[in-house]
């Protein structure tokens, strides 16, 4: 087994799947005040 030296990892995938996962909060927490704000709009 080699030694670990730091900043050798590659992290291209972890990277790409924490953009998908702040991309996917983005969207709910859009969503959610577009759904808040039309419910506020209509008096629902």
């Amino acid at each position: 087994m080699a030694e670990h030296e730091h900043g050798k990892m590659d992290i291209t995938e972890h990277e790409r799947m924490f953009e998908g996962f702040i991309k996917f909060w983005i969207w709910l927490f859009g969503a959610s005040a577009v759904i808040l704000i039309f419910l506020a709009i209509f008096n629902s």
